[in-house]
Formats: C-alpha cells, structure tokens, sequence
C-alpha cells in the first residue's frame, strides 16, 4: 500500500480559463496530467480538490466543474472545500489517515492562494510535502506576473521553517 497520495487543487474550468487565463494553463495542464500517470504507476492515490463558492465559483456551474482536460477516473476521490485551505473545514485529513497517507504530491491552482495555503497546513500537520515545482499555476495579479508567482512560491516553500519537516520543491522530471 501507498503512503503517498496526490492532491490536485482548484483545477476548474472557472479558474483557468477565465479572463485573464491561468498563466501556463496548457503547459500546467499537461504537467499534472502526467503527474497523475507518475502517480496511478506507483500506487498513489489521486485526490481532487474543487473550491466552491456562492458568489463566483457556484457547486455545479460550468465554472465550478474540475477542468475537462483532467484525465481522472471515476473512482478518484474529489473533496470540496469553501476556503484557501484543503484542510479546513473538509473530510481531507479523515481520508488521508484511513489510507493512511504519510507524504503528498501537491499540484494545482492558485499557487499564491490555494495551493500556498494547503501546502503550509499539511506540512504543519506533519505530513512530508512534495510541491511539483512545473505542475502548479497562478494568474498575473497587480503587483506581480503569474510567472513571477509561481517561481517565487517555489523558492520560498523550499525556505520556509517548518522544523523538522522541510517542504520539497521538484519538477516532475525529479520526482522519485
């Protein structure tokens, strides 16, 4: 059995192809979906992480649907949440620890938002965190470009403190 699982997070049909478009969105696209090859490989479960909100993200809108162009299976396990954190609020830490998950690869959108936020919270729960550096993605904001985004979160996950339990940064290319 796996103690390693997959999360993709918030790769929505609202969230990347919206105006302005997710920078990379095909580049990220066809990372994660090879990530999810690497995974399905190895015995790692893939779990999908889908943000919901009244306002802008509606539970079954055409925004809110995980992106088309994700190869899931119908037995992949999709969990919803309403905040930047996977953790908060959802069945997600129940579910790793009945499958008794120990490490996670983490992919997805928003790299400043949801992703950043889940990646903090699961390596202050103690779980060993992979970020796949080339499989993650933002939007250009005001004060800073998408690519800009994603290459400083990347840099400081890698130095960030968490005592004990330090965030790896690879490119999917580098995974083991």
């Amino acid at each position: 059995m796996s103690h390693t699982a997959l999360l993709v997070i918030d790769f929505q049909t609202g969230l990347i192809d919206s105006t302005p478009p997710a920078t990379r969105a095909a580049a990220t696209l066809a990372a994660i979906n090879r990530l999810i090859a690497r995974a399905r490989k190895q015995g790692h479960p893939v779990i999908f992480i889908q943000h919901h909100n009244d306002e802008w993200l509606p539970r079954d809108s055409a925004a809110w649907q995980l992106h088309p162009g994700l190869e899931r299976l119908p037995d992949d396990a999709v969990i919803e949440k309403t905040a930047g954190d996977s953790f908060l609020h959802t069945q997600l830490a129940q579910y790793l620890d009945l499958l008794g998950i120990e490490r996670l690869w983490i992919a997805g959108y928003a790299s400043d938002f949801c992703v950043d936020t889940t990646v903090r919270r699961a390596a202050s729960l103690g779980y060993a965190v992979t970020v796949v550096a080339d499989a993650h993605t933002s939007k250009d904001r005001p004060h800073a470009s998408g690519e800009t985004l994603v290459a400083h979160l990347n840099w400081l996950w890698v130095n960030l403190d968490v005592p004990g339990n330090p965030i790896r940064v690879r490119p999917l290319s580098e995974l083991e």
